[in-house]
């Protein structure tokens, strides 16, 4: 287990390291480089000197080392938008986004399991092609537009909750406003509801045909029972592996939908970075994100071998 779990380590810190470097690159081929973070009306004296003050006029691969470097020493960047360190903005708006991201999938596995289930249960019935229907539905639709819907359906119409996110600077101050976080949290849940609740619809399938599933059923023992001790128990085993997998997506649906609600995380962090062409900001946020798919997948890997014995 423990020669697993170095060879997982080692494998998550090759991904990052390509991660930094296929980043590096693209966001200096962005249009305008750099200098577009000066704005339209910086002379072109003043993009020059601001690209020779933070290195950028040097060769990109020794650009990359010195940013090496300064991550070796835990130096993430200044971000001159902001006036302020990437650490700094990333320690105040990674906890916010963390919520909202744990949030929706807490609500995710509460509504999918059971759809899952009933779905499995009731194999090619009308609710299984009614849950089916939805779950492909709520799957193909953009972030968003999800958005969109939820914005326009209960803040428009019928004014139940606010069309925008919370905001605050700390965790406690987004806690206090729980009407402000319920679009949010819905819209990154529907697309996650769709995949898990498909994810258990399948697992959940095998599982029922089972030899010790028809063992349980010829004793005499309840349905529930048998669903209750021997279904669920192994058929959300792969949950676990499809949580750390999803993880990605549901990051980039956070970015979204916290440039949607004006929600004051990471999201809107990078949204905000990508478009003032802010770097060291754009480096910074990737840096978390990699790292945290990485440890997110190999966390999956070890407590699904700690879960099945097989594996082990």
């Amino acid at each position: 287990m423990i020669a697993y779990s170095l060879w997982r380590v080692s494998q998550g810190l090759l991904v990052v390291l390509g991660v930094t470097v296929i980043v590096f690159v693209l966001v200096h081929l962005l249009p305008g480089g750099p200098g577009a973070l000066l704005g339209e009306r910086a002379t072109p004296e003043q993009i020059k000197a601001f690209l020779q003050a933070n290195g950028y006029d040097k060769p990109i691969y020794e650009q990359y080392i010195n940013y090496l470097r300064q991550l070796l020493h835990g130096d993430l960047g200044y971000s001159y938008l902001h006036n302020a360190t990437v650490s700094s903005l990333l320690a105040q708006n990674l906890p916010k986004s963390a919520l909202l991201v744990g949030l929706s999938y807490i609500v995710a596995l509460a509504v999918a399991i059971p759809f899952g289930l009933m779905q499995a249960l009731r194999r090619n019935r009308a609710v299984d092609y009614v849950l089916t229907g939805l779950s492909l539905v709520g799957y193909s639709m953009p972030v968003f537009w999800i958005a969109l819907v939820l914005i326009s359906l209960f803040a428009i119409n019928y004014n139940i909750l606010p069309p925008v996110g919370p905001s605050g600077a700390t965790v406690s101050e987004v806690v206090q406003q729980p009407a402000n976080l319920v679009l949010p949290v819905l819209t990154l849940s529907v697309v996650t509801v769709a995949q898990f609740s498909r994810f258990v619809r399948s697992s959940a399938i095998d599982v029922l045909v089972q030899d010790y599933v028809r063992t349980a059923r010829s004793k005499g023992i309840s349905e529930w029972h048998v669903v209750s001790r021997h279904v669920v128990r192994n058929s959300l085993l792969p949950i676990i592996t499809l949580i750390g997998l999803s993880l990605p997506g549901t990051l980039s649906g956070a970015v979204v939908t916290e440039s949607v609600f004006n929600y004051p995380g990471m999201g809107l962090l990078f949204w905000n970075a990508a478009a003032a062409h802010d770097i060291p900001v754009l480096l910074g946020f990737t840096l978390v994100v990699s790292v945290s798919v990485v440890v997110g997948s190999m966390v999956a890997d070890v407590l699904y071998a700690v879960c099945d014995p097989r594996i082990r």
